[in-house]
């Protein structure tokens, strides 16, 4: 499977993102980490990681102290 992100806006609907495939969750969340900031400013709201269709964990908030 491939791990990658789901995006979400405020009201927790999916929104599109960027479309990038990782081979394991470490490279996933090393990328994340980088991009991040440019989500949140894009109007991304909180992330689920997925590993294929699974949920690995999440909706993660991008938001200051939520």
């Amino acid at each position: 499977m491939a791990f990658r992100w789901r995006y979400l806006d405020a009201s927790a609907a999916t929104i599109d993102g960027p479309d990038e495939r990782f081979d394991d969750q470490q490279e996933a969340e090393s990328w994340f980490s980088d991009v991040w900031p440019e989500l949140r400013e894009a109007g991304v709201d909180a992330v689920v990681l997925l590993d294929g269709d699974e949920e690995v964990y999440g909706p993660m908030s991008l938001q200051d102290g939520t």
